[in-house]
Protein backbone atom coordinates (compact mmCIF):
# COMPACT_ATOMS: atom_id res chain seq x y z
CA UNK A 1 0.00 0.00 0.00
CA UNK A 2 3.19 2.25 0.84
CA UNK A 3 5.69 1.83 -1.97
CA UNK A 4 7.99 4.68 0.20
CA UNK A 5 11.28 3.38 -1.65
CA UNK A 6 10.12 2.58 -5.20
CA UNK A 7 11.46 4.14 -8.36
CA UNK A 8 8.14 5.64 -9.46
CA UNK A 9 7.83 8.76 -11.30
CA UNK A 10 7.70 10.66 -7.96
CA UNK A 11 10.58 9.56 -6.94
CA UNK A 12 12.57 10.04 -9.85
CA UNK A 13 11.96 13.85 -9.87
CA UNK A 14 13.00 13.73 -6.28
CA UNK A 15 16.68 12.73 -7.19
CA UNK A 16 16.60 14.68 -10.13
CA UNK A 17 15.86 17.91 -7.89
CA UNK A 18 18.26 17.35 -5.24
CA UNK A 19 20.80 17.13 -8.41
CA UNK A 20 19.80 20.21 -9.93
CA UNK A 21 19.69 21.74 -6.07
CA UNK A 22 23.14 20.80 -5.79
CA UNK A 23 24.53 22.34 -8.86
CA UNK A 24 22.33 25.83 -8.24
CA UNK A 25 23.53 25.80 -4.62
CA UNK A 26 27.49 25.09 -5.79
CA UNK A 27 26.57 27.75 -8.69
CA UNK A 28 25.44 30.47 -6.42
CA UNK A 29 28.37 29.64 -3.83
CA UNK A 30 30.87 30.21 -7.38
CA UNK A 31 29.02 33.68 -8.38
CA UNK A 32 28.69 35.70 -5.12
CA UNK A 33 32.74 34.57 -4.49
CA UNK A 34 33.10 35.88 -7.69
CA UNK A 35 31.49 39.18 -7.36
CA UNK A 36 32.68 39.29 -3.60
CA UNK A 37 35.97 40.40 -5.11
CA UNK A 38 34.48 43.41 -7.36
CA UNK A 39 34.46 46.33 -5.68
CA UNK A 40 32.17 49.52 -6.92
CA UNK A 41 33.00 53.03 -7.35
CA UNK A 42 30.38 53.79 -4.95
CA UNK A 43 32.25 52.02 -2.33
CA UNK A 44 29.34 51.61 0.72
CA UNK A 45 29.63 48.41 2.12
CA UNK A 46 26.73 45.89 2.74
CA UNK A 47 25.89 48.04 5.98
CA UNK A 48 26.28 51.55 4.22
CA UNK A 49 23.98 50.21 1.37
CA UNK A 50 21.20 49.10 3.54
CA UNK A 51 20.78 52.11 5.45
CA UNK A 52 20.90 54.29 2.64
CA UNK A 53 18.38 52.14 0.92
CA UNK A 54 16.22 52.12 4.38
CA UNK A 55 16.63 56.11 4.50
CA UNK A 56 15.37 56.99 0.92
CA UNK A 57 12.72 55.04 1.87
CA UNK A 58 11.33 56.93 4.64
CA UNK A 59 12.27 53.43 6.84
CA UNK A 60 13.67 54.51 10.37
CA UNK A 61 12.49 51.51 12.90
CA UNK A 62 15.19 49.07 11.27
CA UNK A 63 18.36 48.00 12.62
CA UNK A 64 21.35 46.76 10.26
CA UNK A 65 23.53 44.33 12.22
CA UNK A 66 26.31 41.87 11.84
CA UNK A 67 25.61 37.54 11.68
CA UNK A 68 28.22 35.30 11.37
CA UNK A 69 28.26 32.88 8.47
CA UNK A 70 28.28 32.81 4.75
CA UNK A 71 24.85 33.89 2.96
CA UNK A 72 22.92 33.98 6.29
CA UNK A 73 21.77 37.06 5.51
CA UNK A 74 18.16 37.65 6.61
CA UNK A 75 15.67 39.91 7.60
CA UNK A 76 13.26 39.39 10.87
CA UNK A 77 9.84 41.49 10.67
CA UNK A 78 9.15 40.49 14.41
CA UNK A 79 12.70 42.18 15.69
CA UNK A 80 12.74 44.75 12.33
CA UNK A 81 16.69 43.78 11.51
CA UNK A 82 18.38 43.14 8.44
CA UNK A 83 21.46 41.09 9.88
CA UNK A 84 24.16 40.90 6.86
CA UNK A 85 26.69 37.96 7.29
CA UNK A 86 30.37 38.60 7.93
CA UNK A 87 31.27 38.65 3.82
CA UNK A 88 28.43 41.66 3.36
CA UNK A 89 28.47 44.04 6.29
CA UNK A 90 31.96 45.49 5.84
CA UNK A 91 32.72 44.95 2.18
CA UNK A 92 32.16 46.99 -0.36
CA UNK A 93 31.92 44.64 -3.08
CA UNK A 94 29.16 44.19 -5.83
CA UNK A 95 28.09 40.66 -4.09
CA UNK A 96 27.65 42.98 -1.06
CA UNK A 97 25.99 45.37 -2.52
CA UNK A 98 23.45 43.35 -4.04
CA UNK A 99 22.77 40.88 -0.91
CA UNK A 100 22.08 44.08 1.21
CA UNK A 101 19.27 45.32 -0.80
CA UNK A 102 17.88 42.65 -1.62
CA UNK A 103 17.32 41.84 2.22
CA UNK A 104 16.54 46.05 2.62
CA UNK A 105 14.02 44.98 -0.15
CA UNK A 106 12.07 42.59 2.29
CA UNK A 107 12.38 45.61 5.35
CA UNK A 108 10.54 47.24 2.68
CA UNK A 109 8.05 44.94 1.72
CA UNK A 110 7.36 45.00 5.51
CA UNK A 111 6.75 48.49 5.74
CA UNK A 112 4.51 48.76 2.63
CA UNK A 113 2.63 45.81 4.31
CA UNK A 114 3.48 43.58 1.35
CA UNK A 115 0.94 40.65 1.33
CA UNK A 116 3.05 37.40 0.41
CA UNK A 117 5.50 38.73 2.97
CA UNK A 118 2.49 38.66 5.75
CA UNK A 119 1.64 35.26 4.56
CA UNK A 120 4.96 33.85 5.16
CA UNK A 121 5.65 35.39 8.39
CA UNK A 122 2.45 34.28 9.41
CA UNK A 123 3.10 30.48 8.35
CA UNK A 124 7.14 30.23 10.16
CA UNK A 125 6.06 29.55 13.52
CA UNK A 126 3.69 26.65 12.33
CA UNK A 127 6.55 25.39 9.40
CA UNK A 128 9.34 25.48 12.07
CA UNK A 129 7.21 22.40 13.77
CA UNK A 130 5.54 20.94 10.69
CA UNK A 131 8.97 20.50 9.02
CA UNK A 132 10.64 18.77 11.61
CA UNK A 133 7.87 16.49 12.56
CA UNK A 134 5.85 15.45 9.30
CA UNK A 135 7.86 12.73 7.85
CA UNK A 136 7.71 11.15 11.38
CA UNK A 137 4.50 11.59 11.98
CA UNK A 138 3.96 10.17 7.80
CA UNK A 139 5.77 7.03 8.95
CA UNK A 140 3.96 6.52 12.37
CA UNK A 141 0.50 6.57 10.53
CA UNK A 142 2.41 4.24 8.33
CA UNK A 143 3.29 1.87 11.13
CA UNK A 144 0.27 1.91 12.95
CA UNK A 145 -2.59 1.19 9.34
CA UNK A 146 -0.20 -1.61 8.96
CA UNK A 147 0.07 -3.42 12.28
CA UNK A 148 -3.14 -3.04 12.99
CA UNK A 149 -4.99 -1.97 9.70
CA UNK A 150 -5.90 1.06 11.99
CA UNK A 151 -7.36 4.37 11.19
CA UNK A 152 -5.57 6.67 8.67
CA UNK A 153 -5.88 9.86 10.35
CA UNK A 154 -1.79 10.04 11.56
CA UNK A 155 -0.83 9.39 7.75
CA UNK A 156 -2.94 11.88 6.33
CA UNK A 157 -1.88 14.57 9.45
CA UNK A 158 1.50 13.80 8.14
CA UNK A 159 0.38 14.74 4.60
CA UNK A 160 -1.20 18.13 5.68
CA UNK A 161 2.19 18.79 7.43
CA UNK A 162 4.11 18.37 4.29
CA UNK A 163 1.10 20.40 1.99
CA UNK A 164 2.14 23.29 4.49
CA UNK A 165 5.45 23.34 3.62
CA UNK A 166 4.66 23.35 -0.01
CA UNK A 167 2.46 26.04 0.34
CA UNK A 168 5.19 27.72 2.30
CA UNK A 169 7.69 27.65 -0.05
CA UNK A 170 5.45 28.38 -3.25
CA UNK A 171 4.57 32.27 -1.32
CA UNK A 172 8.16 32.06 -0.53
CA UNK A 173 9.41 32.34 -4.33
CA UNK A 174 7.19 35.73 -4.72
CA UNK A 175 8.30 37.24 -2.13
CA UNK A 176 12.07 36.70 -3.09
CA UNK A 177 11.78 37.92 -6.43
CA UNK A 178 9.66 41.16 -5.45
CA UNK A 179 13.08 41.98 -2.96
CA UNK A 180 15.05 41.12 -5.40
CA UNK A 181 13.03 43.60 -8.22
CA UNK A 182 13.19 46.42 -5.57
CA UNK A 183 16.88 45.73 -4.93
CA UNK A 184 17.53 46.10 -8.63
CA UNK A 185 15.51 48.99 -8.89
CA UNK A 186 17.15 50.75 -5.91
CA UNK A 187 20.72 50.11 -7.43
CA UNK A 188 20.12 51.56 -10.24
CA UNK A 189 18.32 54.56 -9.62
CA UNK A 190 21.03 55.39 -7.05
CA UNK A 191 23.97 54.71 -9.58
CA UNK A 192 26.74 53.49 -7.78
CA UNK A 193 27.53 50.80 -9.68
CA UNK A 194 28.07 50.85 -13.17
CA UNK A 195 25.89 48.70 -16.31
CA UNK A 196 28.54 45.95 -16.05
CA UNK A 197 28.24 46.15 -12.32
CA UNK A 198 24.58 46.14 -12.09
CA UNK A 199 24.45 43.16 -14.43
CA UNK A 200 26.87 41.15 -12.25
CA UNK A 201 24.58 41.91 -8.71
CA UNK A 202 21.49 40.66 -11.22
CA UNK A 203 23.25 37.84 -12.04
CA UNK A 204 23.96 37.22 -8.54
CA UNK A 205 20.61 37.74 -7.38
CA UNK A 206 18.93 35.20 -10.10
CA UNK A 207 21.05 32.38 -8.77
CA UNK A 208 19.95 32.86 -5.33
CA UNK A 209 16.34 33.36 -6.74
CA UNK A 210 16.77 29.42 -8.03
CA UNK A 211 17.68 28.15 -4.95
CA UNK A 212 13.95 28.88 -4.13
CA UNK A 213 12.64 28.14 -6.78
CA UNK A 214 14.38 24.55 -6.67
CA UNK A 215 13.03 24.16 -2.85
CA UNK A 216 9.60 24.92 -4.30
CA UNK A 217 9.39 22.56 -6.99
CA UNK A 218 11.25 19.79 -3.83
CA UNK A 219 8.23 20.63 -1.80
CA UNK A 220 5.40 20.19 -4.31
CA UNK A 221 7.21 16.78 -6.02
CA UNK A 222 7.29 15.65 -2.49
CA UNK A 223 3.87 16.38 -1.31
CA UNK A 224 3.05 14.40 -5.01
CA UNK A 225 4.99 11.45 -3.81
CA UNK A 226 3.46 10.90 -0.58
CA UNK A 227 -0.10 11.27 -2.16
CA UNK A 228 0.38 8.55 -4.66
CA UNK A 229 2.09 6.32 -1.98
CA UNK A 230 -1.41 6.61 -0.77
CA UNK A 231 -3.25 5.39 -3.62
CA UNK A 232 0.02 2.40 -4.58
Amino acid sequence: MFPIVGMNIEWIFLIAIAVVGFIVQARLQAVFGKYSKVTFAGGLTGREVAEKMLRESGINSVKVVATRGNLTDNYNPRTRTISLSEGVYASNSVAAAAVAAHETGHAIQHAVGYAPLKMRSALVPVISVTSKWAIWVILAGIMMTQMDGGSMTLYWIGILMIAMSAVFALITLPVELNASARAMHWLRADGSLNPQQLTQARTALNWAARTYLVAALSAVVTLLYFLAARRN
